[in-house]
């Protein structure tokens, strides 16, 4: 008798320790890597990146290296989480100004205006209405797409990330 009552009240705490953990976890962390069934969507998807930098674009000397690649500049990125683990405060990404809406390809990822913000994150749909050509991002973290964003609102092209 003495024994299941031992017994109980260890599985009781069990469960409370369980929970209590898993929910400080949530409250803390969100549902982000490692908790989110989202966090790798990108490559469910099958859609990694377009390619921009061909091999014939990197030098690599001694104490350099060199990627030649017309009007790139570097960008840093705020620490949203909504695109962990690919990208987070300290990473350094190399990116370009797209020229047309042909630029843009599904994997890609691209910084776009909305609503006075810059957001960064990857195209997982291109699709047409009779507004013209829509791309439809979503961060690799999140579980909601951002929904259509227009290309006069695209700013740049993420090429490259260097950790």
């Amino acid at each position: 008798m003495k024994t299941e009552k031992i017994i109980k009240i260890s599985i009781i705490f069990l469960l409370g320790f369980l929970s209590a953990n898993l929910i400080g976890a949530y409250l803390v962390y969100g549902f982000e890597v490692p908790f989110s069934f989202n966090s790798f969507s990108f490559i469910e998807n099958k859609s990694a990146p377009f390619n921009f930098i061909n091999e014939n674009q990197i030098q690599i000397f001694p104490n350099k290296i060199v990627i030649d690649v017309n009007g790139a500049s570097i960008s840093r990125y705020a620490p949203t989480g909504s695109m962990k683990p690919v990208l987070d405060k300290g990473s350094n990404g190399i990116r370009i100004v797209p020229k047309s809406e042909e630029d843009i390809h599904i994997g890609d990822i691209i910084s776009f205006k909305q609503n006075d913000f810059l957001i960064v994150h990857r195209v997982v749909e291109i699709g047409t209405d009779s507004e013209g050509t829509y791309f439809v991002t979503k961060g690799d973290n999140n579980s909601v797409a951002d929904g259509k964003i227009r290309f006069k609102d695209i700013k740049f092209i993420t090429i490259g990330v260097i950790w």
